[in-house]
């Protein structure tokens, strides 16, 4: 079907007015498995402002009828997704539709799910970019904001959510209250025998709610997740002039939900890993707390205030992203997820800013041709990056300044569309700083500057300065940046770490040449000290020797942070040796205070340095190095004064682990000695490595799954049959992800992330030129979910190889996968032609 251009969103935003949906949706038979369509009727109250043509869109399993001011319209006219409305004239106009739809299991649409644990259904909508067409009729664009009117009917024991409160008007007909102007995509249903727990806030109702199956989990959290939304709900209205604009908060944690959480105003809806059914780690709390405080701030970014076309998406994502972890440090217990966002949620925005992929922050009208093109700079760039510019703009702007500038443009657009332009001049009305260079800088342009050190010293004096280089492929000199730099000597009392001397601040490119500071030769050097800006950094020699010895010795969690990602860059950049990062890790992290740092560091030992950067006659060596470290972080923990250090610990032993044997009893007595208990996420945990090495079967696997039936069991089980070492596992594993379509989103991931294992690479060989051909054919016939699932999870990244890229270039260029999958496609090649790199080593001179 084909995706909506811009031209073709501006030619109909500049022919009608958006009044008001009135939505019937007929879910009464949902939980029949039988049956997967339900019924769904819409009527679109519009006005015309000249005589004209357009069109309306629909995704039906059948359209009944469908009528325009009661004249019938022709079924047979709908093709490829479009109902064409011809003739019409100037003045209001009435569209009636009646159609059967799909539900789905993808995620997109109407999301169906039937819970394993207890047979119950439950439903979702989540009608981002171009599903509002699969759930009703739509003027599909976010200029085209309407009112909205749902009601649904649904089995008598269900509840029904909506964007407003929604009253049971008996034999299990719900109608939720009429929205303000919202834009399609966020029209939001959930509806099922869901678990609720409700509250008020300053005279607004709140409510969670889950599957009826996770219920207790949910209400061990409750007053956690309450508290923490009520926090930062008063931090935004301390924030914001203008005050929260829906009748009601509740959060829902759906199951198989494709991201994180979706902005739905008043229905906020998120994946029910959410609900923990397991041991956590606080960072992992802290997420969960920082992605309420994201969600939240898009009631405001994005659903008051909406982008007018795709190519702004950065005015949802990005502040969303900053507010996130700035309003979760300002208002609730987690008072440092900075640090987490540097070390874990930067290097996303870093790694998509490096690939040939890259877009500016606020891409060019016509870069975003159509919502396909949009779809795809949902990224790290969008999120990651556009929160670090947003984070370096109030370091240049002040506070102050910034928060007038947004609140400038709340009032000039609520309920209404803005621009990048409406934004900037929001803020210039309240800066006299040149805040249309600083966006021209760092909003349209690509790539990352780094900032390279450059130390002169001559007795009691040294002048530090910073060299700075955008990059390849980048516009002019780079961007200006405020950084802080922070110097630190040793320890002269004799301890083992490094004390702060000072922090200053300095502009680059700075309007003075450097003045030399006092006090002798630092130890150590550290530009962009707190992590205000987005660049890459090198250190001076000799800093770059004492961070390598003496980095869990740097005072603030923050700083040591920054550092990682200064060794991260230098890894992935062929300048450090993947076995010396591993060492620097094996030395700092039995030190190391900061959890986030912890985890941060061993997910890109593992996933990046371990899987991709190490060459197969090297593995041996990083897999003891990485598991002397696991061991170092358990010892350290048995005092049970650090849980979360501990389960982070276990739980990467058991994924480098290559003896069996102490894994098979971990499982057998329930527990690691010492602690923890093995709770159902470990179980499996052990399960897949232990299918991983040859040391299980079906038969275990099945036990398992039958003492944990749930979907997370499901998922697990998936994942423990694909990664067995079995050539009949493998080819079921792999008919089941191509060459069928039952597997939810979820399975499919599961399955994909259990096939490809290092310790199996020639059973599964003969699977790489497969997936190429595979891949483009699930991909076109299943969407855009699915295909995210398979260019992400079921991609060969295991067979760093120059046969496996010269296959992905020659499927880009001759196979024509859509343009999810290509993106996909793209970025895994350029991942893995920089492993490529790594492993060869730094050219000799």
């Amino acid at each position: 079907m084909p995706a909506l251009t811009r031209d073709e969103a501006q030619t109909r935003a500049q022919l009608i007015d958006v009044h008001r949906y009135t939505v019937e949706l007929d879910l009464s038979r949902a939980a029949d498995a039988t049956g997967d369509t339900f019924d769904s009727r819409t009527v679109i109250r519009f006005s015309a402002r000249a005589d004209g043509a357009t069109f309306v869109e629909l995704k039906p399993a059948e359209l009944r009828s469908a009528t325009l001011d009661g004249r019938p319209l022709d079924p047979a006219a709908l093709t490829e997704g479009r109902l064409p409305l011809e003739n019409l004239t100037a003045g209001e106009h009435e569209l009636r539709v009646d159609a059967a739809m799909r539900y789905s299991r993808t995620g997109e649409g109407m999301h169906r799910f039937t819970d394993p644990s207890d047979g119950l259904t439950y439903t979702y909508s989540q009608l981002f970019m171009e599903d509002v067409q699969r759930v009703f009729a739509a003027f599909d664009q976010p200029d085209l904001k309407a009112v909205f009117e749902m009601s649904v009917t649904a089995p008598e024991e269900w509840t029904v959510l909506a964007n407003g409160i929604t009253e049971h008007l008996g034999g299990g007909t719900w109608r939720a209250a009429a929205t303000p102007r919202i834009p399609t995509y966020l029209v939001a249903v959930a509806a099922g025998p869901y678990h609720s727990v409700r509250t008020e806030h300053r005279g607004l109702p709140f409510g969670i709610h889950c599957r009826r199956s996770l219920a207790p989990f949910l209400d061990a959290d409750a007053e956690e997740i309450l508290d923490i939304t009520r926090a930062c709900f008063d931090r935004y209205h301390e924030k914001f002039e203008e005050p929260y604009p829906f009748d009601s908060y509740d959060q829902a944690f759906v199951p198989e939900f494709n991201t994180g959480a979706m902005e739905n105003p008043g229905l906020v809806t998120f994946r029910d890993e959410f609900v923990f059914r397991s041991a956590v780690t606080d960072t992992e709390r802290q997420t969960r707390a920082m992605v309420i405080a994201h969600e939240m701030a898009h009631m405001w970014f994005g659903d008051l205030v909406t982008l007018a076309w795709w190519d702004d998406i950065w005015l949802n994502e990005s502040f969303a992203e900053y507010m996130g972890f700035q309003t979760t440090a300002e208002a609730t217990r987690f008072k440092d997820p900075w640090t987490d966002f540097a070390v874990a949620r930067k290097s996303w925005g870093y790694d998509a800013d490096q690939r040939p992929s890259t877009h500016p922050v606020a891409p060019a009208p016509d870069a975003v041709p159509d919502t396909a093109s949009a779809m795809l700079n949902f990224d790290g760039i969008s999120y990651a990056k556009g929160a670090s510019a947003l984070r370096q703009l109030v370091a240049w702007l002040g506070e102050k300044d910034f928060l007038a500038g947004i609140n400038t443009h709340f009032a000039r657009h609520k309920f209404a569309n803005a621009t990048l332009a409406d934004f900037i001049d929001s803020l210039a009305h309240a800066t006299d700083r040149d805040v249309h260079a600083w966006a021209e800088a760092w909003l349209r342009t690509t790539g990352v500057d780094t900032l390279t050190s450059k130390v002169v010293h001559a007795g009691r004096e040294w002048t530090l300065t910073l060299d700075r280089d955008a990059g390849p492929g980048a516009h002019g000199e780079g961007r200006p940046h405020r950084v802080v730099v922070g110097v630190y000597d040793r320890d002269l009392s004799g301890g083992p770490g490094l004390v702060l001397r000072e922090r200053y601040e300095t502009d680059i490119p700075s309007a003075e040449p450097a003045a030399p500071r006092d006090g002798g030769r630092p130890a150590l050097i550290v530009p962009n000290d707190q992590d205000l800006t987005y660049a890459k950094i090198r250190l001076d020699d000799a800093s770059r020797d004492t961070a390598l010895r003496d980095l869990s010795g740097v005072p603030d969690a923050l700083t040591r942070a920054v550092l990682w990602n200064t060794l991260r860059d230098l890894v992935r950049d062929g300048e450090l040796d993947g076995g010396a990062y591993l060492a620097a890790a094996r030395a700092h992290l039995p030190e190391e205070s900061d959890l986030a740092v912890v985890q941060g560091v061993l997910a890109f030992a593992t996933a990046h340095v371990l899987a991709r950067y190490t060459r197969p006659q090297d593995r041996p060596a990083a897999l003891t190095t990485l598991g002397e470290l696991c061991r170092d972080l358990i010892r350290r923990t048995e005092d049970g004064s650090h849980p979360g250090l501990r389960l982070t610990a276990v739980r990467t032993a058991v994924d480098v682990t290559t003896q069996p044997g102490p894994l098979q009893a971990w499982l057998d007595e329930g527990t690691v000695p010492g602690g923890p208990e093995l709770d159902p996420e470990l179980r499996w945990r052990v399960l897949a490595r232990l299918a991983a090495l040859d040391a299980t079967d079906e038969a275990a696997i099945a036990a398992e799954l039958a003492r944990d039936p749930s979907a997370t069991g499901q998922e697990g089980a998936a994942r423990c049959r694909a990664a067995l070492p079995d050539a009949a596992a493998k080819r079921a594993a792999w008919e089941a992800m191509f060459c069928s379509d039952e597997l939810s989103n979820h399975l499919l991931k599961a399955t994909a992330q259990g096939f490809w294992q290092p310790e199996q690479a020639e059973l599964v060989r003969e699977y790489v030129p497969r997936y190429y051909e595979d891949a483009v054919a699930v991909a076109a016939r299943r969407g855009p979910a699915v295909a995210e699932v398979v260019g992400q999870w079921a991609f060969p990244g295991l067979f760093v190889e120059a046969d496996t890229l010269r296959l992905g270039e020659r499927c880009l260029r001759d196979a024509d996968p859509v343009p999810a999958l290509r993106r996909k496609l793209t970025d895994q090649l350029d991942d893995l032609a920089r492993a490529l790199r790594v492993r060869q080593g730094p050219p000799q001179s």
